[in-house]
C-alpha cells in the first residue's frame, strides 16, 4: 500500500511540475508586445477604433500593444495570417465580423475556415455605415442620389473599400432596392473610397462612419443618410435609409479574435480588459465620434450574435450576387 502511495504522490507531483511552466506563463501574460491586426488601411472605423483600444490596453496590461494593418482582399490576408499564427495571445485580430461573415458566404475557396480556425474573445463596438454623395452629383439626399442613379443606370458610379467588403455590399442592396444598376468602383480602403467621392471620380459611396463625418463636416461631400435602424449622435442631423424611404439597415460588428487553440485564461484576461477598455472616458468618446456602441461580450455572446449576423449576410450576399473568387 506504502508502495502504491508513493507512486501515486510521485505522478500527482510530476504532473504538477510539467503544468507549472504552462500556468506560470498564462498568469504572466503578457510578457512581450502584442500586435493587434487591422484587416484595412488606415482611417476607417476599424482603424481608429483598433487604435483607441491598443492605447487603452497598452495602459492597462503593462505591455505595449501595436496595430498593423494588413489590408487586401476583403480582411482575407489579415484572416489568413492570424489564422495561421501562434495562439498564444500575442497575435489578435481586431475584425470587422460583418465582412468576415461575407467572406464565408462570398468565398468559395478560401485558405482558412471563417469560423473554426480563430477563438472569439469578445465583441467591441457596433456601427452603421453612412451614405455620403459628391459635391460634383448635386445629390443632397437620397431622394436625389435615387432619381440621378435611376436615370444614368450602369454609369452612376459607386465607390467601395475593395470587392466583399461591407460597403460593396451596401451599394448592391442600395442599387437593388431602388430598382437600378450602378457602376461598382473599388478601392483599398474607406479613406481612398471617400476621397473618390470628395474628388468626383464616383458619385457615392456607403462610407465607414469616421471619414464620412469628417468630411461631411468639412463641406467636402454631402452626408445623406446612415443604415442603422435610429440616428447616430455624431451626426444627429442625417436621416437613417429608412427615414429616406429605402428599408435598408446594416450594422458593423467589430471584435476581437485569436488564433484557434487560444487558452482559457488568456480569452478571459482579454475579455476583462476589453470590457476595462470600453469602459474608459477615451474610448467612450471615441466611440460617440465614431457613431458607434460598446458591446463588451464574452466568446459565447459573441458567437450567438455572428451565428445570427452570419446567416443574414449570406442571404445578402446572395440577393447582391456578390461572389468572390
Amino acid at each position: 500500500m506504502k508502495t502504491q502511495y508513493r507512486q501515486f504522490s510521485a505522478a500527482v507531483l510530476c504532473a504538477v511540475f510539467m503544468a507549472a511552466p504552462a500556468v506560470a506563463q498564462t498568469k504572466a501574460y503578457p510578457s512581450k508586445p502584442i500586435t493587434l491586426v487591422v484587416g484595412f488601411t488606415p482611417g476607417g472605423i476599424s482603424d481608429v477604433l483598433s487604435r483607441a483600444l491598443a492605447a487603452r490596453l497598452t495602459a492597462q496590461m503593462g505591455q505595449t500593444v501595436v496595430v498593423e494593418n494588413k489590408a487586401g482582399a476583403a480582411t482575407v490576408i489579415a484572416s489568413g495570417y492570424v489564422a495561421n499564427a501562434a495562439p498564444d495571445g500575442y497575435t489578435l485580430f481586431f475584425q470587422d465580423m460583418t465582412s468576415h461573415a461575407i467572406n464565408a458566404a462570398a468565398y468559395k475557396n478560401l485558405k482558412y475556415d471563417s469560423w473554426n480556425d480563430f477563438s472569439m474573445v469578445s465583441l467591441v463596438a457596433s456601427t452603421p455605415l453612412m451614405l455620403i454623395s459628391s459635391l460634383a452629383s448635386g445629390a443632397k439626399d437620397v431622394k436625389g442620389l435615387t432619381a440621378l442613379a435611376k436615370a444614368k443606370p450602369q454609369q452612376t458610379a459607386y465607390a467601395s473599400s475593395g470587392n466583399g467588403t461591407i460597403t460593396h455590399l451596401a451599394g448592391e442592396s442600395y442599387g437593388h432596392l431602388i430598382g437600378t444598376k450602378t457602376l461598382h468602383a473599388p478601392y483599398k480602403g474607406s479613406s481612398p473610397a471617400t476621397t473618390a467621392v470628395i474628388s468626383g471620380e464616383v458619385a457615392y459611396t456607403f462610407s465607414t462612419m469616421p471619414p464620412a463625418i469628417n468630411q461631411m463636416k468639412a463641406g467636402k461631400v454631402y452626408g445623406l443618410a446612415v443604415t442603422s435602424s435610429k440616428r447616430v449622435s455624431a451626426a444627429p442631423d442625417v436621416p437613417t435609409m429608412k427615414e429616406a424611404g429605402v428599408p435598408m439597415e446594416i450594422v458593423l460588428y467589430s471584435g476581437i479574435l485569436g488564433p484557434k487553440g487560444l487558452p482559457p485564461a488568456i480569452v478571459e484576461r482579454l475579455g476583462l480588459e476589453i470590457k476595462k477598455a470600453l469602459a474608459s472616458p477615451e474610448m467612450k468618446l471615441t466611440l460617440l465620434n465614431a457613431g458607434a456602441e460598446d458591446l463588451a461580450s464574452s466568446p459565447a455572446e459573441f458567437a450567438a450574435l455572428m451565428k445570427v449576423e452570419a446567416a443574414k449576410i449570406a442571404k445578402a450576399v446572395e440577393l447582391a450576387g456578390v461572389v468572390l473568387d
